[in-house]
């Protein structure tokens, strides 16, 4: 398991919980707008300093008491083998636990589900279905994120699916696609394209939406959802 950064408080990640965020390096995708070079580039990940399992439950064991929960996110947590027994260990500090994955390892996403390991989801949904290849940037197996939609979409635990919506990749028509692929799922968010550093330079010079643009459609699409709101 190598953990490449901790937050130690956030109030917004985890809802309705204080909580600290984890993130796990490795990822199977190269979505271009990424903003987390350092976990999922090799030859960032190198450079990236780590943090030791020992730092982090120690931290934990510190924060008993005050924080409620653990975000884990990455890169893609669930491509590591080891990560049921990592949440055990959080699990048994205390900490209820969400997981952020793109929905890229239904196996694993239904272990969590089913050993009760996971109390919340977050699934990123990158690009309607047809165009999810020019998103992740690599081959990516469509039908496997259709596995993890549908087992979110069961109601077995708490989840949300999000998009953040990029200008030159996702046009107003995209962005409707993407809510009908998962329509009738409890809660789908709309984040904003950020300017940051990125994987690919380029996008560090895309000027995002007006958020004008993305209530518009947030309007058009909310019937499909519980909640949909604009992040």
């Amino acid at each position: 398991m190598q953990i490449g950064g901790l937050q130690k408080t956030t109030l917004i990640d985890f809802p309705g919980r204080i909580a600290a965020t984890v993130f796990l390096a490795g990822c199977n995708f190269r979505c271009p707008w990424c903003y987390s070079p350092e976990l999922v580039l090799p030859e960032k990940i190198k450079e990236q300093p780590k943090i030791s399992e020992k730092y982090f439950f120690d931290f934990l064991k510190e924060r008993k008491g005050l924080l409620e929960g653990i975000c884990i996110t990455g890169g893609e947590p669930t491509l590591n083998k080891d990560l049921p027994g990592f949440i055990k260990k959080i699990k048994k500090t205390g900490f209820s636990v969400k997981l952020d994955t793109n929905g890229s390892n239904p196996q694993m996403l239904k272990k969590l589900i089913n050993d009760k390991l996971i109390d919340y989801v977050a699934m990123d949904i990158k690009a309607p279905k047809e165009k999810y290849q020019a998103a992740g940037a690599v081959r990516v197996d469509v039908k496997k994120i259709q596995k993890s939609i549908d087992i979110l979409k069961a109601g077995k635990i708490e989840a949300e699916f999000r998009s953040t919506i990029v200008p030159s990749l996702h046009a107003r028509e995209d962005v409707i696609a993407m809510a009908k692929w998962i329509r009738g799922a409890k809660k789908y968010y709309l984040q904003n394209f950020r300017p940051e550093k990125t994987i690919d330079p380029k996008f560090e010079k895309v000027k995002p939406y007006p958020e004008e643009f993305l209530l518009e459609i947030q309007k058009v699409i909310s019937p499909f959802f519980e909640a949909c709101q604009v992040r």
